[in-house]
C-alpha cells in the first residue's frame, strides 16, 4: 500500500503542500472538466505530517530500506487495532491511513 502511494505524485504533491500551516491549495482536474477548486488548510496534523515525512524518504533515500515506524505509530494512534503487530489486510491499512489524514484537515 506505501510503495503504492509512494508512487502517486499528485499525493506527493499535495502532501508538500499540506505540510505548511495555513496553505491553499489549488485542485485541478481537467479530465473532469471542472472548475479549479481552491481549499484553504490548517495546520497539518501529526498522521499527515508523518505520511508526508515517510514518502519523501521513500522518495530520496539511497539506503535501500526504509521504515515507517513513526508513520505506523501515528496509524496506531487514530485505529487501535493495528497496535500489536497483528496482521490486518492492506485495504484496512489504506482506510484508515487516508481516513484518518482527512479527519486531521
Amino acid at each position: 500500500v506505501l510503495q503504492n502511494l509512494s508512487q502517486t505524485p499528485v499525493l506527493r504533491e499535495l502532501l508538500k503542500e499540506a505540510k505548511m500551516p495555513d496553505t491553499t491549495v489549488k485542485i485541478e482536474s481537467p479530465e473532469l472538466s471542472m472548475e479549479p477548486q481552491l481549499i484553504k488548510l490548517g495546520q497539518p496534523g501529526p498522521l499527515t505530517l508523518a505520511m508526508y515525512q515517510f514518502l519523501t524518504e521513500m522518495q530520496e533515500t539511497k539506503k535501500g530500506v526504509v521504515t515507517p515506524k513513526e508513520l505506523f505509530a501515528q496509524v496506531c494512534k487514530k485505529a487501535i487495532r493495528f497496535k500489536g503487530y497483528q496482521q490486518q489486510d492492506s485495504h484496512e491499512l489504506l482506510r484508515y491511513l487516508l481516513d484518518g489524514m482527512r479527519a486531521e484537515e
